[in-house]
């Protein structure tokens, strides 16, 4: 790549491999060109995984993540590798869906970011955790997540 906003990239372009882990997850930003402008990007991850810290079984999430960026943008083939490397980590829904958030926020120093954790039912119960920086800017569209509440048989 040529000398440009993208040149420190070292993820973008080449092979990589998931992270083991979440702390071994390297995230990447580029300066943001549209600074002067406050607007919503969203991530949606629709088959988020990670695994229960106590029975070593699978956790499936629908994540989303809106953020009102200020001076940075995430890279988002290294955000997809940060979230792969849930894979295989054990945490509960909680530990997940804020250290996602919290991370991202300490990263990028966005104006705004909430995430929303849908976790798909197992045992019978789902949890849906949220989690945001503070209030949603009001000069901003930002619409609903999207996600329709865990309906069963009720």
């Amino acid at each position: 790549m040529t000398d440009s906003i993208y040149s420190d990239l070292k993820q973008l372009g080449g092979a990589t491999v998931v992270p083991t882990n979440p702390d071994e997850a390297e995230l990447e930003r580029v300066k943001n060109p549209q600074a002067d402008v406050a607007y919503n990007v969203r991530f949606t991850a629709p088959e988020f995984t990670s695994l229960c810290p106590m029975t070593g079984q699978p956790d499936f999430a629908h994540l989303v993540i809106d953020y009102v960026p200020g001076e940075w943008l995430v890279e988002s083939k290294s955000l997809k590798l940060f979230l792969g490397s849930f894979r295989n980590h054990g945490a509960f829904h909680e530990d997940c869906t804020v250290s996602i958030g919290r991370r991202l926020a300490e990263f990028l120093s966005p104006q705004w970011l909430r995430i929303g954790g849908y976790w798909y039912p197992r045992g019978g119960i789902p949890i849906d955790v949220f989690w945001q920086t503070g209030p949603m800017p009001e000069s901003v569209w930002i619409p609903d997540q999207g996600v329709p509440p865990y309906r069963g048989r009720g």
